[in-house]
């Protein structure tokens, strides 16, 4: 069970950091859904450059960057051209997808270096991997793993605990009243639009370097998706996001588990349940009924200082 549990903790990793990508993005009152391509983007280039520079800390900066581009392009539709959200992000996650596909041809079967892996394989904490139960479930993980934690609380904390994240939250509520305010709203659109960004390249740099360690096509497989419909599941809310993270991480591995038990289902099957449980988290949390469960109540409109 021990095994079971630090699986699903590497599973949920890639679909963690682009929950809270996209968190944050759209508490800035931009719903991307470019996820997934910005995803493919952060996991071809993350894993391009580790693979011809074996190092591991370039790979990651080189995930982030990947994704990071991907948001300013849709940011630059968005904000500045005021161009239709849904239709840019769709148009984001067909782009990052083609050019992953395009881009990984020279790499296409291919490993990463030996010291990336070695350097991103589980590296235990003294003393607190072996509280029971949750030791090697959440403290046996990669360095990239830990990086997750730390960005869920920090996360949580800018969002709760500083004037940066108070102004964030009235972006995303109302931008004409922010901006009256004093509030850069432009400025916060950008900052929070890349950094999300970043995060979802982050979430594909997971998938390239640590959990598949040899590129090939449709690694990312609409975990992009998932997140998507976990911000909603997450109410908008970091500690949330892991907790769906974790569950959507477990149910994309449960088939492994119960073949190894000898219970015999089929792959199909197996492989349907992430996305089935998707549409059932959306139909489920179209019923909140609580303000603070809610989105930004400007999630999703083009701001024109002019207009107000």
């Amino acid at each position: 069970m021990e095994n079971f549990l630090a699986a699903v903790v590497v599973a949920a990793m890639p679909i963690l950091f682009a929950t809270l990508g996209e968190l944050i993005t759209e508490k800035a009152g931009n719903l991307n859904l470019g996820v997934e391509g910005m995803m493919y983007m952060g996991a071809v280039i993350g894993f391009k450059v580790g693979f011809s520079t074996a190092n591991p800390l370039l790979a990651v900066l080189a995930a982030f960057a990947a994704g990071a581009m991907g948001a300013l392009i849709y940011a630059f539709i968005t904000v500045t051209l005021r161009a239709n959200q849904v239709v840019t992000g769709l148009t984001l996650t067909i782009f990052g997808t083609g050019f992953a596909s395009f881009t990984g041809k020279s790499v296409s079967g291919l490993p990463a270096p030996q010291i990336i892996r070695d350097f991103f394989s589980s590296a235990p904490i003294p003393g607190l991997v072996k509280l029971p139960l949750i030791g090697k479930m959440f403290f046996n993980q990669s360095v990239f793993a830990y990086l997750g934690y730390l960005f869920t609380i920090a996360i949580a904390v800018y969002l709760r605990k500083t004037k940066a994240g108070l102004n964030l939250k009235a972006v995303g509520e109302n931008a004409a009243s922010a901006d009256a305010s004093g509030i850069n709203v432009i400025w916060y659109k950008y900052a929070h639009i890349i950094v999300g960004g970043g995060l979802c390249g982050l979430g594909g740099g997971y998938m390239s370097i640590v959990l598949i360690p040899i590129w090939q096509e449709n690694i990312i497989a609409g975990r992009g998706w998932i997140a998507v419909a976990l911000v909603i599941f997450a109410s908008w809310k970091p500690a949330k996001a892991l907790l769906g993270a974790l569950l959507f991480g477990g149910l994309s591995i449960i088939g492994y588990r119960l073949q190894s038990v000898g219970i015999l289902v089929s792959q199909y099957l197996i492989d349907m349940v992430p996305y089935a449980a998707t549409i059932l988290i959306v139909i489920i949390s179209t019923h909140k009924n609580r303000k603070e469960d809610m989105g930004p109540a400007d999630l999703g409109n083009a701001y024109f200082r002019e207009a107000r």
